[in-house]
Formats: structure tokens, C-alpha cells, sequence
């Protein structure tokens, strides 16, 4: 294994930056997007742990792994050590690698049943869920958290070695506690503190958006890998540029229009093949929104595809307008 690489249990990850789990985000295209784009991990959005629900199409959706790179991580979330464990097992059947359990999601609808981050007020149930996940599935379990519930209730030093002690195979650390939501700056102190005090691998989160930041967060903390989540959102590439300057200290140029045309009518297509056409379309619509939005074309881009209602007329209408961007010509449909 190089330095350039990490392993979670007998799966050796190349390189150290991994797409973050996002509730609605990071599905199956996205995921299979990211991993080609560079990404050495990808993190199935959250789902679950509740049985009731997995026969919904939402669901269904979350646990569909057919076709995707291996190992495939799939993140449960829920509050009761058993059914947690029902979860993992489950998952583990319908083609799970590894298992990693949310307990840093911040949003309220999560929080309110006890479950993500609002888990680290209860330490002691942090670790019968931890154990019972462990104990009922033969693949690594990992583990997410954040620095704390509030400030001045950082306490993920006090999880993290619950979590090391429970067989927990990697650990992944939020810079922000749980009131922070995602306001304010990620602190990394509270990160390199947990690293410096576990054996097992453990990844950065937070606020990391360019690879120059990503190796100043790795070189502070001296974690094992970063996290990259809402900077990935219309900019898949962000792997490929993080893994190449880590290994070579230099930056690569900005994808041209010819590439983020053929990335992002790639993606139309797999989202439109996933979802089928109506739900594809519409749920297309913001990943196109993040494509543009670091964009000068941002307004007149949306304005342009958002009038989109087919399949068709969605991939036309991307390809044309960066078609005539391409060839310095005003697109149709924007005024001049």
C-alpha cells in the first residue's frame, strides 16, 4: 500500500479523497460519476434503517448498487441497536462492502427521531449500536460524526475511541459541531486530536473545496483522507484535480466546455436511464443548476434547460447551449 492510498479492511482505497454521503445527492449516477471522475470512495446517500421503507421507490433507488465499482459503501442511519443491525444485514444482501453509519447528519427531521449527530448525547447508546452493527455483518463498518452536539460539547474524541473500541474500521470527522449545521468555518483541530489518539484510519470533513485545501487539511490534521461534499455538487472533476496534486504538488486546468459538456450530457443520460424520464428531468434540473452556478451563464443556462420536460429536449437543449458557447456564438434562447 503507498502513501497515496488507505485501506478499510481488505479494501484498498486509491486515492485519499472521498465523495461525502448527501441525502438526494449522492445516488447511483452521481456516485458512478464521481468514481471515474477520480474519486477513490463514494458514499451511498443515507438510508434507512426503518424496514417499512424499503420497499419504497425512494429506497429502492438508495439500494440499487447494480454496475457500480466496487467496494460499495452504504450509509444507515436510525437509532435502535437491533434494527440497525437488520439494516446493515440487509444492505450486505443487496451487494453493500462496506456499512457506515450517520451519526453527523445536522437536519432537524434526522435529529428529532435521535438519529445522525444528535446520537453523540448518548454515548452509551453510541456504542450498542456501534457493537450490534459490527457483530451482525462480516464487512468493515465505518463511521461518521462531527465534533459535537453544541459548542462547548465537543466530544468526539470521547465517540471516536467508542468507536475504535467497538471495531469501528475507519472513522470520518465533521469540522463543525451539530448546531453549526454547515454555517460558520470547519475547525480542524478537534480532527487531528481524534487522529492522533486512533489507530484506525480516519477522514477529514468540512469546508474542503480546491486541492490546495485538501492537502493543507491532510498536512494539519494528519488524516488518512478527506471528504469532499458540496464542492463536488456540478464539479465531479474535483477528485481527479485533489488526487493529482496531492501525488504531484501541481494543479490541472479547469475542464474545458467541450468536457463539462460531455461529463454533464453523460450524467443527463444515466440520471434519465435511473429514474426514468419524469423523475430524471426533474431531478436533473439541479444538478444542472450546480454545473453553471461557479458559471457567467448561470441565470440565462437555467433559464434556458429549466424549460426542459422531456428527456430529449433536456439533453438537446444542454448540448446546444454549450454547442454555441463553444462556438463563441450567442446561444439560442438568451438575449443578447
Amino acid at each position: 500500500m503507498s502513501a497515496l492510498s488507505f485501506r478499510i479492511g481488505p479494501h484498498e482505497i486509491a486515492p485519499r479523497v472521498v465523495l461525502a454521503p448527501m441525502a438526494g445527492v449522492t445516488d447511483k449516477p452521481f456516485r458512478i460519476l464521481c468514481k471515474r471522475m477520480g474519486a477513490g470512495l463514494c458514499v451511498s446517500e443515507m438510508t434507512t434503517s426503518d424496514p417499512r421503507f424499503w420497499s419504497t421507490s425512494k429506497s429502492r433507488h438508495r439500494m440499487d448498487h447494480d454496475g457500480e465499482p466496487s467496494p460499495i459503501s452504504v450509509q444507515i442511519a436510525g437509532t435502535v441497536p437491533e434494527v440497525m443491525a437488520d439494516a446493515a444485514r440487509y444492505n450486505v444482501d443487496h451487494g453493500a462492502q462496506i456499512i457506515d453509519i450517520n451519526m453527523g447528519c445536522p437536519a432537524k427531521k434526522v435529529c428529532n427521531a435521535w438519529a445522525g449527530s444528535a446520537l453523540m448525547r448518548e454515548p452509551e447508546l453510541v456504542a450498542r449500536i456501534l457493537d450490534a452493527v459490527v457483530r451482525a455483518v462480516d464487512v468493515p463498518v465505518t463511521l461518521k460524526i462531527r465534533t459535537g452536539w453544541a459548542e462547548g460539547q465537543r466530544n468526539a474524541l470521547q465517540i471516536a475511541r467508542i468507536a475504535q473500541d467497538a471495531g469501528i474500521a475507519a472513522l470520518a470527522v465533521h469540522g463543525r459541531t451539530r448546531d453549526q449545521q454547515y454555517t460558520g468555518v470547519a475547525e480542524y483541530d478537534t480532527i487531528a486530536e481524534v487522529k492522533a489518539a486512533l489507530s484506525i484510519p480516519v477522514f477529514a470533513n468540512g469546508d474542503i473545496d480546491s486541492p490546495q485545501k485538501a492537502a493543507q487539511v491532510l498536512a494539519h490534521t494528519g488524516c488518512d483522507a478527506v471528504l469532499v461534499g458540496r464542492a463536488a455538487q456540478g464539479r465531479p472533476w474535483i477528485f481527479r484535480e485533489i488526487a493529482h496534486y496531492l501525488e504531484h504538488g501541481e494543479t490541472l486546468p479547469e475542464p474545458t466546455l467541450a468536457e463539462v459538456r460531455d461529463v454533464l450530457l453523460g450524467h443527463l443520460e444515466h440520471l434519465h436511464a435511473f429514474y426514468g424520464e419524469t423523475s430524471g428531468v426533474r431531478i436533473a434540473r439541479k444538478h444542472l443548476g450546480w454545473y453553471a452556478k461557479d458559471r457567467p451563464e448561470n441565470a440565462a443556462f437555467r433559464a434556458v434547460v429549466n424549460r426542459a420536460e422531456s428527456a430529449e429536449a433536456q439533453l438537446a437543449l444542454t448540448r446546444d447551449y454549450f454547442d454555441a458557447l463553444i462556438a463563441g456564438v450567442q446561444p439560442l434562447g438568451v438575449a443578447a
